[in-house]
């Protein structure tokens, strides 16, 4: 009998129309969907009998076809678009809050997160200022991750047991301070289905990305569309790797950019 697994799906901001997005690099606009894709995408997720569940939710594997939903970074859209679609569909999401980010403009308040956690969506941290850990000291990963999981625990007034990683940048230091600072999950950018006996500190998970058709999102919850998708990722992780985090991210912004201007 083959084993359950579930997908985990990573969005960021979602695009209203007329409202400025919090940030124009097009590193950042590449994961800001419309507003009517995600509310295609969950009522196609309804109109076919999936469940969408928080992360705490989907490690039990419930019976059906189900996705993890999660959000990264904490911005207002969260509140504004993301938690009426999900709570019109009878879903559930954990919002992942870069906690240096509460109160700035296009991000969520202290006041607007309360108000998420207190209608039911599960809280988690997405470290402090959204640094990529695995260039950081040891003094530098306990801020990102033990001081945001206190700040945001402060706030809700529960425990925050779920950290994703900013960029997807991880190694054996972070899992270890994951795990010292107390959370009973990580998650990363790696793209796999997770399955009951996947390492709970190296949670798999998949980008959304703008204008993803909805076949193609369809292939993603199903599992069946990740086998490209993996190998693109093993390509840029490589790279990754080679070049260091400021000169991929230099050379990504150009190469972006470049694709964004008219011909």
């Amino acid at each position: 009998m083959p084993k359950p697994f579930i997908v985990f799906l990573m969005y960021h901001e979602l695009e209203i129309p007329g409202r400025r997005i919090c940030q124009d690099e097009p590193g950042y606009s590449l994961y800001v969907l419309r507003e009517a894709t995600f509310r295609a995408q969950m009522e196609y997720l309804k109109q076919n009998a999936w469940q969408g569940l928080s992360v705490g939710q989907a490690l039990k594997f419930p019976p059906g076809r189900s996705v993890a939903i999660t959000f990264d970074d904490g911005c207002e859209t969260d509140l504004l678009v993301a938690a009426p679609i999900l709570r019109q569909a009878g879903f559930n999401a954990t919002l992942f809050i870069t906690s240096g980010k509460l109160g700035r403009l296009g991000y969520l308040s202290s006041v607007q997160l309360k108000e998420l956690h207190g209608v039911g969506f599960e809280i988690g941290s997405h470290s402090m200022t959204h640094a990529y850990l695995t260039d950081l000291d040891d003094a530098g990963l306990r801020r990102e991750m033990c001081e945001s999981k206190t700040q945001l625990e402060q706030i809700i007034g529960q425990p925050v047991e779920h950290f994703s990683c900013p960029g997807g940048r991880c190694d054996k230091r972070v899992i270890q301070m994951a795990r010292t600072a107390g959370y009973q999950t990580l998650s990363t950018s790696r793209i796999q289905a997770n399955s009951i006996t996947t390492d709970r500190f190296v949670l798999a998970r998949v980008a959304m990305v703008r204008d993803t058709s909805l076949n193609t999102f369809a292939t993603i919850c199903s599992g069946t569309g990740l086998t490209r998708m993996r190998a693109q990722s093993a390509v840029r992780t490589a790279a990754k790797r080679l070049l260091g985090n400021a000169v991929y991210d230099r050379l990504r912004t150009r190469l972006l950019d470049r694709t964004k201007r008219p011909t």
